[in-house]
């Protein structure tokens, strides 16, 4: 039972970090701001190495052991959706996490000429577009992980 609500716990933080990022990085880039631009683009990118980074692993890991503890199979239905939308995830995290560093430096660059850069919306365009699939399929694994509406085994 520990080890399921360490992966209830995991994914809380995941999909809390998730929102929390996009709010107020959505909030400071409406400030139109650049001086809160750059604060929160150094704050978003901490956030997801202490709390998304280590959340997502242990998420991984925990639902691995809970997959074996609980016999269920690594080639059901299920499964292969978690994977997929894992994956759809991945997919769209990862770009953003590059992308976190060029806003960074860019909001920087703002900070310093006092005006926000067509770049840098443009940046902010594609990390939030990435954003809404991965928030999505989010939702659809919490689906999956309390309905099961797929044979497990």
């Amino acid at each position: 039972m520990a080890l399921k609500l360490i992966h209830i716990l995991a994914a809380v933080i995941v999909t809390g970090t998730g929102i929390g990022i996009a709010f107020f990085m959505f909030m400071a880039n409406r400030s139109n701001n650049p001086q809160a631009i750059y604060v929160t683009a150094q704050h978003v990118i901490l956030a997801d190495w202490l709390f998304t980074t280590p959340a997502v692993v242990t998420q991984i890991t925990t639902g691995i052991l809970l997959m074996k503890l609980q016999n269920y199979s690594f080639d059901s239905l299920w499964f292969y959706w978690v994977v997929g939308l894992i994956s759809v995830i991945g997919f769209c995290w990862l770009p953003v996490l590059r992308i976190q560093y060029q806003l960074r430096a860019l909001a920087k660059r703002s900070v310093e000429t006092n005006c926000i850069s067509a770049q840098f919306n443009a940046l902010m365009r594609t990390w939030t577009l990435l954003g809404i699939p991965a928030f999505c399929a989010i939702l659809v694994i919490f689906w999956l992980m309390v309905f099961k509406p797929f044979p497990v085994t």
